[in-house]
């Protein structure tokens, strides 16, 4: 009996680490496919590869998943990864904005408070992008102080985030489609995105996140794959 008891404990530890290991992969993970697209746009000082939609998807996307699990709890390290991820796509905005300024000196200043639809998400400071954070988390955070209690609207919070991130890929698409090339894209950081969206979908069914995160986690997939057709599909060819 006892050693079957202690050939038990064992099993349990390593079942207990290797949570931990894919609750940590959950957390950190979705920032590494960014960092050789960073160290790219910082080595050739040119971020005109790299969609900014990305960016306000994965922002948008992971605020409203924030303030969805308010309304209805769910894994704490996936809570963990939506701030680790505002964090980072706040970073990669201030790189994009930097380089741009450096190139595009002579453009007339571009502000949120312009509210001009035209060059919404392409304006000239990192401020005004910050600005547009702090204003949409006080929207959205006011309204869920409102709505908290109704279930309909908690759930509809969560289809949105999670459908936004799903679709965190299509500005990057639509970008290579416009370019006919994918120069200046980093293939590291979708092959990142693969296996990091694969993996995420695994998590999500072994846990039993909500519905929501899984349909999320497939279209990602679907996506990532679709991308990765345009690398072979454009490949050689210099942006049109």
């Amino acid at each position: 009996m006892d050693f079957e008891l202690q050939s038990f404990i064992p099993k349990l530890d390593l079942v207990q680490i290797l949570s931990w290991i894919a609750s940590g992969c959950m957390i950190f993970g979705g920032v590494v496919p960014y960092i050789p697209q960073y160290r790219d746009i910082k080595k050739t000082e040119n971020a005109d590869g790299f969609s900014t939609y990305v960016c306000l998807a994965l922002l948008v996307a992971n605020t409203l998943r924030i303030f969805f699990w308010f309304g209805r709890h769910y894994e704490l390290p996936l809570l963990a990864q939506s701030v680790i991820m505002i964090v980072t796509m706040m970073i990669m905005l201030h790189l994009c904005t930097r380089v741009k300024a450096l190139s595009d000196i002579t453009s007339k200043r571009r502000a949120f408070l312009d509210f001009d639809g035209r060059y919404f998400w392409k304006w000239n400071h990192y401020s005004d992008y910050v600005l547009f954070m702090v204003v949409f988390s006080a929207f959205c955070g006011g309204i869920t102080i409102l709505l908290i209690d109704f279930k309909i609207y908690v759930e509809a919070l969560g289809f949105m985030a999670v459908f936004t991130e799903a679709m965190l890929g299509a500005p990057q698409f639509y970008k290579n489609l416009q370019n006919k090339s994918t120069i200046g894209m980093s293939v590291k950081m979708v092959l990142f995105w693969l296996s990091g969206d694969t993996f995420k979908t695994g998590y999500f069914i072994v846990n039993n996140a909500p519905i929501q995160f899984t349909i999320c986690g497939a279209l990602q997939v679907t996506i990532d794959l679709a991308i990765l057709y345009q690398v072979w599909f454009y490949r050689g060819k210099k942006p049109a």
